[in-house]
């Protein structure tokens, strides 16, 4: 290979970059960014970030004085792909061929439909989102996020941290419920609700009222919250949309073996865009999360220079953190798997406590709240245990 070119230049295509040069790759390196910054951090974005705690200078990825021989192409999208030929195209008019692709273009938040165009509403996915929330919520009296996954609970959390009133519209039973299962997602909402949030339940969003500005968010019941700021947390879709008609195999997001080789060879696909084939469940999934990101990467870039020869460990299981308030919320495995799930140590009441989900007698899932000592022991212990094959 005389040139490979990564598509993404966020953490998980800086890490495979990385994962390139340090297993023996020579030859010249491209990255393509669509953003114009260089690679940046982005769990602090709904965090110490939009706290006002930490600055953009923080958020770097890059190593002062790091230099491992990247062209970058930033503030340029990949829109097309000729996979036969190694082409990409690009929105500045340009195309570049490569002998080896990294596909790492992430995923893009999901909108509201109905709010284009309308000041006040938010999602968080970029720093340029991030920048804009902030200024918002700088003058902001009342907050409601619609929807309560990772993004719109961490939000929530800081917003109320910042002296936000802030309402939060859960569809389900409870926020993180279809992660950590619901009996442990009562006791995360508990979290919220005794720091002031109101979490509302069981509701769905008809529009976002306002002209002009958002003013507030309408139920389905006819419920209209007042609101200064709306934030939109349902979810990111991976953006695959310039690989149509490509020749890739999509999916939910790009379907990869489980080495994160595509259905082309000397194409691979990492980060939040990517659906590994994952032998313990059985099926391809999408990991949307920073570890995630940083475990593959290296897999990545052994399967593209070995031609797909190479064979990877067996993957970990899933592996999330997430700060809310003073508390550390870590998870890891899969609750769905669980037949019972037990608190083995602390108490929920306390905002601290372990909880282990087991199939039978077979631990599948821990999650620990301001327990890290000893959930540090429970992901090793998970980490090592034999392959279950799905």
């Amino acid at each position: 290979m005389k040139t490979v070119c990564v598509v993404g230049a966020s953490l998980a295509g800086l890490l495979t970059a990385r994962a390139l040069r340090g297993q023996g790759y020579a030859g010249r390196l491209v990255v393509i960014g669509e953003e114009t910054h260089r690679p940046y951090d982005r769990p602090p974005l709904s965090k110490d970030y939009l706290k006002g705690v930490i600055g953009e200078a923080d958020l770097a990825l890059e190593g002062d004085g790091e230099d491992p021989a990247i062209e970058w192409r930033l503030g340029v999208a990949a829109t097309g792909l000729d996979a036969a030929a190694r082409r990409i195209t690009l929105s500045d008019g340009t195309s570049i061929a490569a002998d080896g692709i990294v596909i790492a273009t992430g995923a893009a938040a999901r909108r509201l439909p109905g709010t284009e165009g309308l000041r006040g509403v938010h999602t968080l996915r970029t720093l340029d989102d991030a920048r804009a929330l902030r200024g918002d919520l700088e003058t902001a009296g009342r907050l409601v996020v619609i929807g309560g996954g990772f993004i719109g609970a961490e939000v929530a959390a800081t917003a109320r941290e910042l002296g936000l009133d802030v309402t939060l519209v859960e569809s389900g039973e409870a926020p993180l419920a279809g992660v950590v299962g619901l009996t442990m997602a009562h006791a995360l909402a508990e979290l919220h609700e005794k720091r002031g949030v109101r979490l509302i339940r069981g509701a769905y969003v008809t529009e976002v009222t306002g002209t002009g500005r958002a003013d507030g968010v309408r139920l389905a019941d006819g419920t209209h919250l007042p609101a200064d700021v709306v934030v939109v947390g349902i979810g990111a879709t991976p953006s695959t949309g310039w690989l149509e008609g490509s020749g890739v195999e999509l999916g939910d997001g790009v379907v990869c073996d489980e080495g994160g080789g595509t259905s082309v060879p000397g194409i691979v696909a990492v980060g939040d865009c990517a659906a590994w084939f994952d032998p313990a469940l059985g099926r391809h999934h999408r990991i949307e999360h920073w570890t995630g990101a940083r475990q593959r990467a290296t897999v990545a870039a052994a399967t593209l220079l070995s031609g797909g020869t190479a064979r990877p460990e067996p993957a970990r299981p899933a592996y999330f953190w997430s700060d809310q308030f003073d508390v550390k919320i870590q998870f890891i495995g899969h609750a769905r798997d669980a037949d019972t799930v037990t608190v083995e140590e602390g108490d929920p009441a306390h905002n601290s406590f372990l909880a282990v989900y087991r199939q039978g007698d077979r631990p599948v899932a821990v999650l620990g709240v301001n327990q890290v000592r000893l959930f540090t022991r429970w992901r090793r212990h998970l980490e090592t245990a034999p392959a279950q094959t799905g």
